[in-house]
């Protein structure tokens, strides 16, 4: 498998939970670190960690936040609802760093026998028999019956797999994270601000730190040093409670920029397939909990293929185009709702006004109508959740 993030970790996870051999090549000495800031997992994700039985472990490494309310740009409430679930989902949904979800998901991995190699970037794959070899930056080459991508928006499989393949492209929007302490901020409750230059989403962490991200609408990417607080402070300083936060950041991270993926044509053969990002940037806080049910419909899949250390060509063809027929449809929807919640932060001065005016009146009646296909979904290994 290349890559060790949320997808390759987990999908090792579901892999052994079948009794595949796993072994996971991560380009980074560590996978866990300092890359990215927090994440939310909703009901889907959770459901598929349940699956797979790390779900208590994943809870304890973060909080759960039970609402969330989004806000205007002139501070007006325009929508409250649960946070990543249905009314009546007991499961709440869990944020936690990046760093320590990926921490506990290969903890459990290894736990259950993956092997995880770090500084070890895929360049390539071929053919090698009845198998496929990969080979890496460094010179190693690993052969296996199955190559797993889940590598990442910028997927060296996904290259391998299909030459013509998309490249990610600027999205108009970066990101820089932080913290802030000293603002009132009522816990249990994701907020999203909708602002004249993005969003804004903030929500109180323990030990009274808040966690705040703003993803600004920009047509020119900046520099990888640029977006300091400063400027954050000027493009915000008409949104009361995100300027406060920004007065009272204690911590600022480096903007990350955000790429869209145009649809990928090909993601699977008979003997490589990709799994999260590297097929499927979704956005609209849904990458991580994708990615885990990538992982358990894959393992499920490949777990008719009765021994998976020596399953043939055409058995391992089936499962996987079995796989990918489960999840086309529904990473299909899971796009569009991306891209609309995108469009939906970078409204002009008429349309923000038009928003503020009718979102309130709608927003009660239509929201879990039109989320329930997506919290509903219960991925599972078998025929019952574990």
């Amino acid at each position: 498998m290349a890559g060790g993030g949320v997808a390759g970790a987990t999908t090792a996870l579901a892999l052994r939970r079948i009794g595949a051999e796993v072994t996971v090549y991560e380009a980074y000495a560590d996978p866990a670190g300092p890359v990215g800031s927090f994440l939310s997992l909703a009901a889907n994700g959770l459901k598929g960690l349940r699956a797979l039985g790390c779900l208590d472990a994943v809870q304890q490494a973060g909080f759960d936040v039970a609402r969330q309310r989004l806000w205007a740009d002139t501070g007006k409430l325009l929508g409250e609802a649960p946070r990543g679930r249905p009314e009546k989902e007991p499961l709440h949904s869990v944020t936690l760093e990046r760093g320590r979800l990926v921490e506990t998901l290969r903890t459990r991995a290894a736990a259950h026998g993956a092997r995880f190699v770090t500084g070890e970037r895929l360049t390539g794959a071929t053919r090698d028999g009845g198998g496929i070899r990969a080979g890496f930056e460094s010179g190693h080459t690993a052969r296996a019956d199955l190559l797993v991508g889940a590598d990442g928006i910028w997927s060296a499989t996904r290259r391998v797999l299909d030459p013509a393949a998309p490249e990610p492209a600027y999205a108009g929007f970066y990101s820089v994270s932080g913290v802030s302490r000293g603002v009132d901020v009522e816990p249990g409750v994701f907020n999203m601000a909708f602002g004249r230059r993005g969003a804004f989403v903030y929500l109180a962490a323990p030990g009274g730190e808040v966690w705040w991200s703003a993803q600004v609408a920009s047509a020119t990417p900046p520099g990888p040093y640029e977006a300091g607080l400063g400027e954050l402070r000027d493009l915000y300083r008409h949104e009361e409670t995100p300027s406060a936060l920004l007065r009272a950041a204690t911590s600022v991270g480096r903007p990350t920029l955000m790429h869209a993926l145009a649809t990928v044509p090909v993601w699977h053969d008979d003997r490589i397939v990709l799994a999260g990002d590297a097929w499927h940037p979704v956005g609209a806080g849904q990458g991580a909990s994708m990615a885990i049910e990538d992982a358990v419909v894959l393992a499920r899949c490949l777990a008719g293929t009765g021994d998976t250390s020596t399953a043939q060509p055409a058995t391992l063809a089936t499962a996987l185009a079995a796989y990918g027929q489960a999840r086309r449809d529904r990473v299909a929807r899971m796009l569009k709702a991306g891209d609309d919640n995108r469009d939906a932060k970078a409204l002009g001065p008429i349309a923000r006004r038009l928003r503020n005016l009718i979102m309130p009146v709608v927003f009660p009646f239509a929201y879990e109508r039109a989320t329930a296909w997506l919290y509903d979904y219960e991925p599972r290994l078998g025929g019952r959740p574990e």
